[in-house]
């Protein structure tokens, strides 16, 4: 059947006030008509967490060529004028289908290793901990630039092969990446993060270079020297690409899911309690983190041929926006949705880090850094809470990524 335009209070689903607390409206659309046509944007929104699934599993007709749909038309002169001065766009891991999506990860794929990830427990441990000395220190800290950032932040860089002090150097360039993702960046906003993204372009092609020259033990060298049988190697702009998406997946995403974590826990009492209490549940809150903060909430879909998805029919050509936060909180698959609970049985099937062929390929990192991240706070701090006179955290707008703006604790260390 045609799907039928429902009112839902007229709203736009990319309002800067819905994108901020979208939940009322993810769980009316859901309740309403899980797979909804807009009827002014004529965007298909997929939000319960059967016709989400379905989709991200059939690729064959839900493609992830979406990269041209993302710059909403041809972008300003301004900023077409800054982006000629670097690599162009290329679809390769996140924005391709197989058989080229399959070739770009098994490039990738020894990077993110189980063994890989594993060996970098202790480092990571090692620097959790510094940060929280030094937050110890001070009794009080801004938790998302003081902890949450820079602990997957410098993980990465190191991974890169990047020195430390280059680290705002990275924090400079994943805010140009996000603000171009956000899908509300005014002009003077596309324009800088388009320059942001050509610095990051110009020093990493110089890093590729000398890599290729004099390799390394890091992601750079391994994509660089990278071979598969039968397969021709990257050039610069295909590893711009990953390198750029492992930088944004990288840290961003994991930054926003820890200073949430710590803001579920504040709220809610008890399973902090719990945590503290029962430390074996860590693995457990890190699902239940995940499925609650759903840092990637929403990715797009261009449906390739005429489909139906939960009954409705999907014309060939339509843009489709898989909601993997409303999804998360599908009562039909979780129970209580809404209720933060840290001993939840089923916690791991969020959609968190998608599903299928396109399943983000550095879960295990950010699993592991999180596991560490949350062991870390609970040991090394007996209480932390809001602290006195500072702002209300709020979650930054953004079409397709969640995460708080800040959060500022007091925090009273163990002694």
């Amino acid at each position: 059947m045609e799907a039928t335009p429902i009112p839902l209070e007229g709203r736009n689903p990319f309002d800067p006030a819905v994108l901020a607390d979208p939940w009322d409206y993810y769980r009316r659309v859901r309740e309403t008509a899980p797979v909804y046509r807009h009827p002014q944007l004529g965007i298909f929104l997929i939000s319960s967490y059967r016709a989400v699934t379905e989709v991200v599993r059939n690729w064959e007709a839900f493609s992830n060529r979406f990269g041209q749909f993302m710059a909403a038309g041809e972008p300003p002169d301004e900023v077409r004028a800054v982006a000629r001065d670097g690599y162009p766009p290329v679809d390769t891991m996140l924005t391709a289908d197989p058989p080229e999506q399959r070739r770009f990860r098994s490039l990738v794929n020894k990077a993110f290793s189980a063994r890989r990830v594993e060996s970098l427990e202790p480092r990571i441990r090692e620097i959790a901990s510094e940060l929280a000395d030094g937050i110890a220190a001070r009794g009080r800290a801004e938790m998302l630039a003081e902890f949450a950032q820079p602990l997957p932040l410098t993980v990465i860089a190191e991974q890169l092969g990047a020195p430390r002090k280059d680290l705002r150097l990275f924090r400079r360039w994943t805010d140009g990446f996000v603000a171009q993702l956000s899908g509300v960046a005014d002009l003077p906003g596309r324009i800088e993060a388009a320059k942001l993204i050509v610095e990051f372009q110009k020093y990493f092609a110089a890093r590729i270079e000398e890599r290729r020259v004099s390799p390394e033990s890091d992601i750079i060298s391994d994509i660089v020297h990278a071979r598969v049988e039968g397969e021709r190697p990257l050039d610069v702009a295909e590893m711009l690409s990953i390198l750029q998406q492992l930088l944004v997946a990288g840290n961003e995403t994991t930054a926003s899911a820890i200073v949430e974590g710590l803001w579920l826990l504040l709220r809610n009492p008890d399973q902090l309690a719990l945590a503290r209490r029962e430390p074996e549940r860590s693995e457990n809150l890190v699902e239940e983190v995940l499925r609650m903060a759903t840092p990637t909430a929403n990715m797009w879909r261009v449906c390739k041929k005429d489909s139906a998805v939960e009954g409705i029919e999907i014309p060939a050509g339509s843009l489709c926006m898989l909601r993997f936060a409303a999804a998360n909180r599908d009562p039909s698959q979780f129970a209580d949705p809404d209720r933060f609970d840290i001993t939840r049985e089923n916690a791991r099937d969020h959609l968190a880090f998608g599903l299928g062929i396109h399943h983000c390929i550095g879960a295990s990192l950010a699993r592991k850094e999180l596991l560490v991240a949350f062991q870390v706070l609970l040991e090394r701090f007996a209480d932390f809470r809001r602290a006195p006179g500072a702002p209300e955290p709020e979650h930054r707008p953004n079409v397709l990524l969640w995460g708080l703006d800040r959060l500022d604790l007091e925090l009273e260390a163990r002694r």
